[in-house]
């Protein structure tokens, strides 16, 4: 284990608590709003506050990244030790909109302490937990007498995350040799809850698309042609109908091939896991739970792929009748991947499978988006372990595991550099990502600042060893 001293760790970090929380109030304080054009300007001061930041804390190289939309922010600290890991910390630096008017009690902008816990947006998604690592550097310097990292560290934070990462896999791709490393370390994730602090192993790939259905080259009267001339809107139930077989799997011939299963190690460690579901349904406003037979609901949505009907439509929609056949339908669908599935085969598919439902006078136009791949770390990874030591001591409590039903860009990490993904955060489901009120409890948020302390030396004295 690394010999960083535990108490040298927290006696700085306490030292430095004021001036760390008055630095993460100064930049919460910039709306760095991705998705709304007006905010641009503060996007790009967030990007240059944080890289002025950086520098700061000791950050020999810290430059701000022009992409075709907002900027990212790359930072790096040599080791100086030629045999030493490299760590690439990813996180974004712009956040959800918000406005006093949508619920909250203060101002979103202007960051407040109320019972400790910080109230601001961005405070856990995710400029909380991108900033803990400055000072968790920091202490793990002074606690360990070393003048660098004890990894070749690296950070890449991102500007566009909350507008969906469009640029994000071209600008790794661009940077990928200044990139590479040896493992990808997210903070912009959570745990289980504050009482059962938890290292999530992986998340969802997605694919998604729209499928639209032409029949008749205009509305036409159901009277003179019903029955006689196929009905897009039909043809649009129909399929989704034919989605699932009478046990929720997905019944698209070829969706499961090559999926890695749910091993039985983790398995148990998820029963272990306080999961109560009645207030999991409470959290999801539903009244029953349903899905793939033979799974729990905990394996459904972190182990399991999915087809979701995200959206449906076609014909008269207004008050009373109007007795058409509809011109066109249309069907939005969503499929969560898991590790082992490849977006494009799943696209080949779904198109082999909707032209195979077609009928005569049906045309089917079917477009994907750009989709995300899933990304899974085995329990036994060196890095994974050194993860969950780290955050142990830091916590002084076991640490569980868990895995995230979403999906993001670290799939994009994971892909251009051949890395591992290792996800570290500190946040609860109590704060209020994208919603009024966000916070961060500041006993959670310095947890990260001394996981983060740790995990450097934990790396560097394991990983050159590991197989």
């Amino acid at each position: 284990m690394s010999q960083t001293p535990d108490s040298a760790v927290r006696t700085y970090i306490e030292q430095h608590r004021a001036a760390f929380l008055a630095d993460l109030a100064e930049w919460l304080r910039i709306p760095s709003v991705s998705a709304q054009p007006d905010h641009a300007p503060d996007v790009r001061r967030s990007a240059d506050w944080l890289a002025a930041k950086l520098t700061e804390t000791g950050f020999p190289t810290a430059e701000v990244w022009e992409t075709p939309g907002a900027p990212a922010v790359f930072a790096e600290w040599p080791a100086g030790d030629p045999g030493a890991p490299t760590v690439l910390v990813y996180g974004h630096h712009d956040v959800q909109p918000a406005a006093r008017a949508d619920g909250w009690d203060s101002d979103p902008f202007e960051p407040v302490v109320r019972e400790d816990r910080l109230y601001a947006r961005g405070a856990a998604d995710d400029k909380g937990q991108v900033f803990f690592h400055t000072l968790g550097v920091r202490a793990h310097l002074a606690a360990t007498g070393r003048t660098a990292p004890a990894v070749n560290l690296k950070l890449l934070i991102e500007g566009e995350e909350e507008s969906g990462s469009p640029h994000f896999r071209a600008l790794v791709e661009q940077h990928a040799e200044r990139l590479a490393a040896d493992a990808v370390i997210v903070s912009d994730t959570g745990m289980w809850s504050e009482d059962t602090p938890t290292v999530c192993t992986g998340m969802r790939g997605l694919a998604e698309c729209q499928i639209v259905l032409h029949g008749p080259d205009q509305d036409i009267h159901s009277g003179a042609f019903g029955g006689a001339v196929p009905n897009p809107a039909t043809v649009a139930a129909r399929l989704v109908a034919a989605l699932h077989d009478e046990h929720a799997r997905v019944a698209i011939p070829g969706f499961y091939d090559g999926i890695v299963e749910l091993g039985d190690r983790e398995r148990q460690l998820w029963a272990e896991l306080p999961f109560d579901e009645s207030s999991w349904l409470r959290e999801a406003h539903s009244y029953a739970t349903e899905g793939e037979a033979g799974h729990t609901t905990l394996e459904r949505i972190w182990a399991r792929p999915t087809a979701e009907v995200n959206g449906i439509g076609g014909g008269y929609q207004g008050p009373g009748s109007k007795t058409i056949i509809p011109s066109s339908a249309l069907l939005k669908l969503s499929f969560r991947l898991v590790a082992g599935q490849e977006p494009d085969h799943i696209e080949k598919i779904v198109r082999a499978w909707a032209a195979d439902r077609m009928p005569a006078g049906i045309r089917a136009e079917i477009t994907f988006l750009p989709a995300t791949r899933p990304c899974l770390t085995p329990l036994d990874h060196p890095g994974l372990q050194s993860l969950a030591r780290a955050m142990g001591r830091a916590f002084e409590s076991p640490i569980r595991f868990t895995r995230s039903g979403g999906s993001g860009p670290a799939a994009d990490l994971q892909d251009v550099l051949a890395a591992p993904v290792l996800f570290l955060g500190i946040s609860v489901p109590s704060d209020g990502w994208h919603a009024p009120n966000e916070k961060v409890e500041l006993g959670l948020l310095l947890k990260g600042v001394e996981t983060s302390a740790y995990l450097w030396g934990d790396l560097a004295e394991n990983w050159r060893h590991a197989p």
